[in-house]
């Protein structure tokens, strides 16, 4: 395990190198949320109001939540760096290495995307204050257990992410999966809550991965419960072991293609 620490460290002293980079892109950021601030706070006429039980503070929090755990990841960047690794033959080089090539690009993307996510999270609380001004009633033990959702919605990300690059195996390009991944993520589970889709399509959304990565950790956050909090864990830690297990599936028929064909 030392090993992958060791790869998740150089990593995150690499991008403090690109520190200044991650503010420029946080500007683009910034943008979108605040027109989507203005878009709720139009919505919602009285701030008092409820609509399907969010008010407007905890609406607005939840968006801020889940489009930074959404910008954080960095998925068209990741699943390129793979897809490119896979077609241009470099991960061959990686096949003789003293460590699992899987858990070398989790942690390597984790280590990566780290400054870049407390930079997100510090920004967009200071952003929520400015904004709401109203903070989610939010005791000191409950931040652990919110800090350690979001970080397995992180892992979840990565790891789906890594499954949609690792497609390069068998076809030619993988972007338009990456494409619906994130449209799919980006409309069920960042913009809205599941409570504002029909009823006919939120046990469907509850019980896929939007759930995991985006949901569950936004909705723990305005509405702290620790029921609610070992349900969101527990469906997080099942996600990740089934994501792990289909990239692992995927990675392994994968290589096996790979010396197949004498590559």
């Amino acid at each position: 395990m030392r090993k992958y620490y060791y790869i998740f460290r150089s990593e995150v002293m690499s991008s403090l190198k690109y520190v200044f980079n991650i503010f420029i892109n946080f500007i683009v950021y910034f943008l979108l949320i605040f027109v989507f601030l203005c878009l709720w706070q139009y919505m919602y006429s009285d701030p008092t109001q409820l609509i399907n039980g969010y008010s407007m503070h905890q609406m607005m929090w939840y968006l801020i939540v889940t489009e930074t755990l959404y910008s954080v990841v960095s998925g068209r960047k990741y699943c390129k760096k793979l897809s490119e690794d896979v077609k241009g033959g470099s991960i061959a080089y990686n096949l003789n290495k003293p460590y699992s090539y899987i858990e070398y690009c989790l942690f390597s993307h984790l280590g990566e995307i780290s400054i870049k996510g407390i930079i997100y999270l510090v920004c967009s609380f200071l952003i929520g204050l400015i904004f709401i001004g109203e903070v989610p009633q939010i005791s000191i033990l409950s931040i652990i257990p919110i800090l350690l959702t979001f970080i397995m919605s992180l892992f979840i990300s990565t790891t789906i992410l890594m499954g949609i690059g690792l497609l390069s195996f068998f076809i030619e390009d993988s972007s338009p999966f990456y494409w619906m991944y994130s449209k799919i993520i980006l409309v069920f589970g960042t913009i809205f809550p599941i409570e504002f889709f029909p009823k006919i399509i939120q046990p469907f959304i509850k019980f896929s991965p939007i759930y995991a990565i985006s949901y569950g950790p936004a909705n723990l956050f305005v509405d702290f419960k620790w029921e609610k909090f070992l349900l969101v864990i527990f469906t997080q830690i099942i996600y990740f072991i089934i994501s792990y297990l289909i990239v692992t599936l995927i990675y392994r028929k994968g290589v096996r293609r790979l010396n197949v064909n004498g590559s």
